[in-house]
């Protein structure tokens, strides 16, 4: 069963890596790099480039979660990074880019940090079999607050917000909606047989509101940048956010833990949200189209 987990892990790498990049390049042709509007959007649906990154991205989520679900952690997680790579390079040849070595170094940083994040986090943390319902509230709630947090960013600096924050709001909603879809699946396989009933009604409400804001940052973020920051966002961020909520509040933390794990697993985190930082400052594709304003601006003035 490993080696089919590894099997599908890398398979679904692939298909996350083509899905992005696919979906990349038909939101940038339908908004030229501007925000994305609610009739772009519409229009996305119709576009077939599009649909077959989302099914593409649809098919690889799946192989991931099968993977996970036959393999364990450390197996496939650090697996699933290489999708970084693999978006990378097939947007650089298909938009007739030259990776630079910052962008060797971004990815590099990423891939490294949150590999090793997820191996120490398997080895300090331990499943929690119950969560209470004051805890799964708690996590509700945080969720509510970054919600409105990036939500109002959203509104406020709609046309000014950058491909990084958006893909940081992505990261952390969609890690909060991984935490509460795990709680729900404890619910319903919870020995006393209510199944739905076990599950709480807000839960629901969480899931399904982060899950379109953040599907909208992803969008929005394959518009103001390249798709291998949005896989960045996917693979860096979000296992970084359900890792620290399951440590934080739902008590995931083994108690005989060293204080030098966890300033290793600081280090680790650190590393790769740099890295993420560094690829949306150095990729080539950011700073093309740094240079391509700074020259329109100067042809104006």
């Amino acid at each position: 069963m490993v080696w089919l987990a590894v099997f599908l892990a890398v398979l679904g790498a692939f298909c996350l890596a083509f899905g992005a990049q696919r979906q990349g390049s038909a939101v940038k042709a339908d908004t030229g790099g501007l925000a994305l509007s609610s009739n772009g959007f519409l229009r996305l649906l119709r576009n077939p480039r599009w649909v077959l990154g989302l099914l593409l991205l649809f098919a690889g989520m799946a192989m991931n979660a099968v993977a996970l679900v036959s393999a364990p952690l450390t197996v496939v997680q650090p697996i699933g990074a290489i999708a970084l790579v693999i978006t990378t390079v097939v947007n650089a040849r298909d938009q007739g880019l030259s990776i630079n070595r910052a962008t060797v170094v971004a990815i590099s940083a990423c891939v490294t940090g949150s590999a090793l994040f997820v191996l120490l986090a398997v080895n300090v943390t331990q499943e929690n079999h119950h969560v209470s319902g004051e805890d799964e509230l708690t996590v509700v709630l945080l969720l509510a607050l970054a919600v409105g947090l990036f939500g109002s960013l959203a509104v406020m600096f709609r046309h000014r917000m950058n491909a990084f924050v958006y893909i940081l709001g992505a990261g952390v909603l969609f890690g909060f909606v991984a935490v509460l879809t795990r709680i729900i699946g404890k619910h319903l396989l919870d020995p006393n047989g209510l199944f739905l009933l076990n599950v709480q009604w807000y839960t629901v409400v969480a899931i399904v509101a982060a899950g379109g804001l953040g599907s909208w940052f992803v969008q929005s973020a394959y518009s103001t940048g390249p798709p291998d920051l949005v896989i960045a966002g996917l693979t860096v961020i979000d296992p970084i956010v359900g890792i620290a909520i399951g440590i934080a509040i739902l008590g995931e933390l083994r108690p005989d833990v060293h204080a030098v794990m966890a300033i290793a697993m600081a280090v680790a985190a650190s590393l790769a949200i740099v890295g993420v930082i560094a690829l949306s400052r150095h990729h080539p594709e950011v700073t093309t189209r740094k240079r391509d304003a700074k020259a329109a601006t100067g042809r104006k003035a």
